[in-house]
């Protein structure tokens, strides 16, 4: 981190601007050799000015400079931004004669990262700042948006807070048993606090549950015999033909994908390859996809006609699903009705017709009934999103029953306050108090470069 670190941070093409970033101890100094004007040490901090890019004596473009001067920046380094005309000849000149003057190219994520290792933000800030870049919907952006503030970060800061004042009295009570004014902590005043510690853990992970459905969507996966009118359903729902559509059974011979943005949640739908029996080569390989998808799919969506009686194809994927979160659409409602609807869970079951364009609404509402969109909606949006936070709060969870435990059976207090110890620390890891080097260079090179 000793060194000086440029790379551009807009998107590479032509645009009116294209800003390219500085940061480092040096960052003053190599701008100012390439400045026609040379009186970037001259400005204030947190203000802009305009000069002209040269390469010696021949101008490369006419520009505004911003300095930013350490402590008070992104990075809390000194941070210079050079808003040049937006194209790719030009911006990469200037990008050029900032690393032939002494600058690195910076590494995906590294203005983040050094951000976080100077104590700029914590991990979860982090994380929020590559969910708000990559964020598709508003739900998502407010989401993000206070992962950055630091609102999710407090969450898990009070939580440790409250592990550190139960460890404080525990030690006291430890190490100075002889002071009378000391609170005694007892077994039954531990078991409270512990209790209080497991609710508050168990709220976050609930809450935590809808914001990883906010950041990363629900995936839909639409299964059924051929012929059902999946690949008529995927279209109606994403009101464009993208999947092909013919009377001919096992048309769909591979998976076909799309998005809708659902009242601010992404639903990402899969139409899979018709499931039967098949000798057909290619078409089985697509039967095998559409299998597989059902176990890694938030919600399947089983279609089936309503013309027509169950078969031993429908009763062999009902029985496939029926551990899964998934619904039934009974499709073709504008032909005679066959199908015995008596042998299916009348709760999971939604009626369409694709053909008239009829039910779609109503499978819509069933979908954001399941996953609770109303709560969504009315939640102030200020929890944990990625895999790595929830499951070290699952960790720190189990740790908290096995110490519940422990007081059932009125182990020493000193023995329980070890797994207290590896909560508070595991907690840690989450806002990044403490981390492992690797972890943190995996995290940060999953960023855009220039961020």
């Amino acid at each position: 981190m000793n060194d000086t670190i440029a790379a551009i941070s807009t998107a590479l093409g032509v645009g009116a601007i294209s800003i390219i970033r500085i940061s480092g101890d040096d960052a003053l100094d190599i701008v100012n050799k390439i400045t026609k004007a040379q009186k970037i040490k001259k400005v204030k901090s947190h203000t802009i000015y305009y000069d002209f890019i040269v390469d010696d004596d021949k101008i490369i473009d006419e520009v505004l400079i911003s300095v930013m001067l350490a402590p008070k920046t992104f990075t809390k380094e000194n941070v210079v931004e050079i808003n040049c005309h937006g194209g790719i000849a030009t911006t990469n000149k200037v990008l050029e004669l900032l690393l032939t003057n002494g600058c690195r190219l910076a590494e995906p994520g590294e203005f983040t990262k050094r951000a976080f290792l100077n104590g700029r933000i914590d991990l979860i800030e982090a994380e929020g700042i590559m969910n708000l870049i990559n964020s598709k919907t508003e739900t998502s952006r407010s989401l993000a948006l206070n992962q950055v503030s630091g609102k999710t970060s407090q969450l898990i800061k009070d939580l440790r807070q409250k592990i550190l004042e139960v460890l404080a009295n525990i030690a006291v009570n430890i190490d100075y048993p002889e002071y009378e004014d000391i609170e005694e902590l007892t077994i039954q005043d531990l078991k409270i606090k512990i209790i209080d510690i497991e609710n508050e853990i168990k709220y976050i992970l609930k809450k935590s549950e809808n914001g990883k459905i906010v950041k990363e969507g629900i995936n839909l996966a639409l299964i059924g015999r051929p012929n059902v009118g999946k690949s008529s359903l995927l279209n109606s729902l994403l009101e464009t033909d993208k999947a092909i559509v013919t009377d001919i059974a096992g048309t769909t011979r591979d998976c076909v994908e799309g998005t809708i943005n659902l009242d601010g949640i992404i639903l990402n739908i899969t139409d899979t390859a018709g499931i039967r029996q098949t000798d057909d080569v290619i078409e089985s390989i697509g039967v095998n996809k559409s299998i597989n998808l059902i176990d890694k799919a938030n919600l399947v969506v089983l279609l089936l006609n309503n013309n027509e009686k169950l078969t031993t194809d429908d009763l062999t994927l009902l029985e496939k699903i029926k551990y899964t979160n998934y619904l039934i659409v009974v499709n073709k409602i504008d032909l005679e009705k066959k199908i015995e609807t008596d042998k299916l869970d009348q709760n999971k079951i939604v009626y369409i017709s694709v053909l008239n364009n009829e039910g779609i609404d109503k499978l819509k509402d069933k979908i954001k009934e399941i996953f609770n969109f109303e709560q969504i909606e009315t939640d102030d949006l200020t929890y944990l999103t990625n895999a790595r936070s929830l499951s070290l709060l699952r960790q720190s969870l189990k740790l908290i029953n096995d110490i519940k435990n422990g007081v059932e059976k009125d182990l020493p207090i000193d023995i329980l306050e070890i797994d207290l110890k590896k909560v508070w620390e595991l907690l840690g890891n989450i806002i990044g108090e403490t981390y492992e080097e690797e972890l943190i260079d995996q995290l940060f090179s999953q960023f855009c470069l220039g961020k």
